[in-house]
């Protein structure tokens, strides 16, 4: 995110650090990385530096006690991966001196403080075809670890993030968008654009049926396993960001290795969706199936699309975090193919 939380001061966020983690805050420097979330990297006064994360609670059409309780099993299902079962490619959170491992922060947002772990991160993109076997592995070892952990993680609705305003937003094409400069812009690209988002929509529906037949047993995931959330380290591939953790198709993880993700982002194919398949199949003992791959490609998009239209449509100014996601949705509205 490049624009800070609105209404979120600093000092608030010392504060609730030094209440929930005994963290007293030497120096913070706001990173202006990754999507949907706020990082800063802070220090405290004995030199330990501590990856800090803040989530918004009210994005979009969400309801922020459920955020927040989805949130809160997502990181406890992280610590009980990386503490009980040992599964130390897993980036756990800190908890907190009270044991829980999320905190209400103001009433809009929620706080989780991570170890800064010493390891150089991919970009949004293509995995590196020399990192996919060992990727591979390590999802396989998640989705087994599912038995023990199934009672802690949520579970994955099948149903479109956002859904409820795009078709609103879809409705709302003949007249004038004046949340702010970008919406416009945006109403018009959506304008020509139309008839390619209610096919999407319509795949998604065919494809969530096949997959509810299809996928019996669902497993722990991810859920956004691109190179930007692997960390190369001295000890292999480790994963980090564990707030999107669910219950869930494997498909979920699995997609974001092969030529359906890269064809989304309109980037080169790596060439290797056969050894991804038969490597997953062989470790985890069950094949994937191509509506899973397909439905989480669809799904990916959609989401994405609904939550920038939201963005652009509702209230919003000149900052950067709206100038991209104009960006960002004519990325996927004019490039993506299929």
């Amino acid at each position: 995110m490049l624009d800070r939380p609105t209404g979120l001061h600093e000092d608030e966020l010392s504060a609730a650090l030094l209440e929930g983690w005994a963290v007293r805050v030497e120096a913070s420097e706001y990173l202006p990385v990754g999507a949907g979330s706020y990082h800063w990297s802070v220090r405290d006064r004995n030199g330990v530096v501590r990856f800090v994360k803040v989530d918004d609670l009210g994005a979009g059409d969400a309801v922020p006690a459920q955020v927040f309780d989805d949130l809160r099993r997502s990181l406890r299902t992280a610590s009980a991966l990386h503490r009980d079962l040992g599964l130390d490619f897993v980036v756990a959170p800190v908890p907190a001196t009270d044991g829980t491992v999320l905190r209400r922060l103001a009433s809009r947002y929620a706080l989780s403080v991570f170890p800064l772990v010493d390891g150089v991160s991919g970009d949004f993109g293509p995995h590196r075809s020399e990192d996919l076997a060992e990727l591979v592995s390590r999802l396989a070892d998640l989705h087994r670890a599912t038995p023990a952990v199934a009672h802690l993680v949520p579970r994955a609705e099948l149903r479109l993030p956002g859904r409820v305003g795009l078709h609103e937003a879809l409705r709302d094409l003949d007249r004038r968008w004046d949340g702010g400069p970008y919406a416009e812009p945006a109403r018009e690209l959506l304008v020509r654009r139309q008839e390619q988002v209610q096919r999407w929509l319509a795949d998604f529906d065919a494809l969530i049926g096949v997959v509810r037949e299809s996928t019996p047993d669902w497993v722990v995931t991810h859920g956004e396993p691109h190179p930007g959330n692997v960390l190369r380290t001295s000890r292999g591939l480790r994963l980090i960001d564990w707030t999107t953790v669910q219950l869930a198709p494997p498909e979920r993880d699995l997609w974001m290795l092969t030529s359906a993700f890269t064809s989304m982002i309109g980037a080169d194919p790596v060439g290797a969706d056969d050894a991804v398949l038969a490597g997953y199949a062989e470790a985890a003992g069950r094949d994937l199936t191509p509506a899973g791959i397909a439905l989480y490609r669809r799904w990916w998009a959609l989401a994405d699309v609904a939550a920038f239209v939201g963005d652009l449509r509702g209230p919003h100014g000149d900052g950067g975090d709206a100038a991209a996601a104009l960006t960002y949705l004519t990325g996927y509205l004019e490039t993506t193919t299929g």
